[in-house]
């Protein structure tokens, strides 16, 4: 991949950075991109559920809450001068109350799954960041909505907008917002969050719905993308390519990759199934060793687990709307140590301390304890039910979650 003249200026901006607070929720799958938090939540809940702080109208999509600065955004379709189009959304977290909203372009339609955006906003001090399902990269500031910049990543990165269109967030650490939209010789990007511009690009690999991570692995701070030919890692800095781990594709790679220590996991479904890499490094070289690898089981439809002390926690099934299993899992060996039926296919998880919060395709928000002896279940809350392919967030105390409908903030401080 590429390499710029400024990849020191990189490791300066992410050592001295702005320090994201433990009650910000802002990005997709969290401050520190592995769905976790460190808040403490309420963990005895009445039998109604938790104090409803407030439910907010949203339009279709699948994406979910990202939580900044006294605001909630998400990324909804809406009509528009009597024209549906994506737009960006900014709440107040504390009333529900709409601040802005800013429309962005072309809408997904959908009859098989729904309609409307798939990603999540990631929010970064004054500015919001979205990508939109026709690859459309936009930031905007996060107080008015006003556009900053914007990038198309078909027309200016030859980009390829593929079935059910895009699904992955941007993510962003330090200064660079990172994406897999682009085409040959640029299908990995990273853009500087202040102004946009093209930080580096490299590679040839399609992309999927599933969104890059990041992670230090020997000492190397990497972005992991999940391509269609498998998890291709990059060094964050520079884009220099550390190591590959092809990996099947079939239809749709929709789940995020997991890191625990030296191990990488990923999942896929429509017959794929699970598997995990050990990276090793010799001198400057990378390589990746599997480790295991279960075809057709153990599928991640769309939906990412968590990982606490080497164990998975996530919903496991395809196409298993309404019964499909949580599960705990081994990281390193595969291996399961219970399963809980009754989430579905379409659900979320993440880790709330040492307890998942999980959100069941239909409805339910579960607390469980992230213990491998046994499924431990420490609240429940039937709270609406609709289509509810998102995850859950915590933020200050409090959940955010929706459907496909409506936006709802759950009061579950620690009194």
């Amino acid at each position: 991949m590429k390499t710029p003249s400024f990849a020191r200026w990189f490791v300066l901006s992410f050592c001295t950075a702005t320090a994201l607070t433990a009650a910000d929720w802002p990005q997709y799958r969290g401050p520190n991109n592995d769905g976790s938090t460190p808040e403490k939540i309420l963990a005895t809940w009445p039998a109604e559920g938790p104090r409803v702080v407030w439910k907010a109208p949203l339009g279709p999509s699948f994406g979910s809450f990202a939580v900044s600065g006294g605001r909630a955004f998400c990324f909804i379709q809406r009509a528009v001068a009597g024209q549906d189009q994506e737009v960006a959304l900014a709440l107040d977290a504390n009333t529900g109350k709409e601040i802005w909203a800013v429309p962005l372009g072309k809408p997904t339609y959908d009859k098989q799954g729904g309609d409307g955006p798939r990603s999540t906003p990631t929010v970064a001090g004054d500015r919001v960041y979205l990508l939109g399902a026709n690859q459309m990269l936009t930031c905007l500031a996060a107080a008015t909505g006003k556009q900053i910049w914007q990038h198309d990543l078909v027309s200016e990165f030859g980009g390829k907008v593929i079935k059910w269109n895009s699904a992955a967030s941007p993510i962003l650490e330090g200064k660079f917002i990172f994406v897999n939209g682009g085409g040959a010789g640029q299908a990995c990007l990273a853009f500087d969050k202040t102004d946009g511009k093209l930080v580096w690009k490299g590679g040839e690999d399609a992309p999927t719905h599933a969104s890059p991570v990041l992670a230090t692995l020997h000492g190397v701070r990497q972005v992991i993308f999940f391509t269609q030919t498998g998890l291709v890692a990059a060094e964050a800095a520079s884009g220099r390519e550390l190591w590959r781990f092809p990996f099947p594709y079939s239809v749709s790679t929709a789940s995020s990759p997991i890191v625990s220590g030296d191990i990488v996991y990923c999942s896929a479904g429509y017959g794929v199934g699970a598997g995990a890499c050990r990276i090793a490094k010799t001198g400057d070289k990378f390589s990746a060793t599997e480790l295991w690898r279960e075809s057709g089981k153990l599928m991640n439809h769309w939906t990412t687990p968590i990982c606490r002390d080497g164990y998975l926690y996530g919903i496991y099934g395809f196409k298993e709307f309404g019964t499909a299993p949580l599960k705990c899992v081994e990281i390193a060996t595969g291996k399961e140590f219970w399963s809980k039926p009754g989430f579905g296919s379409g659900g979320g998880t993440i880790l709330v301390g040492d307890q998942i919060l999980v959100q069941g395709d239909r409805g339910p928000l579960v607390l469980v304890d992230a213990k491998p002896d046994a499924y431990h279940e420490v609240a429940r809350a039937e709270l609406y039910g609709g289509k509810c392919w998102t995850m859950p967030v915590v933020s200050n105390g409090r959940i955010f979650a929706r459907n496909d409908k409506e936006g709802v903030c759950l009061d579950v401080a620690v009194k």
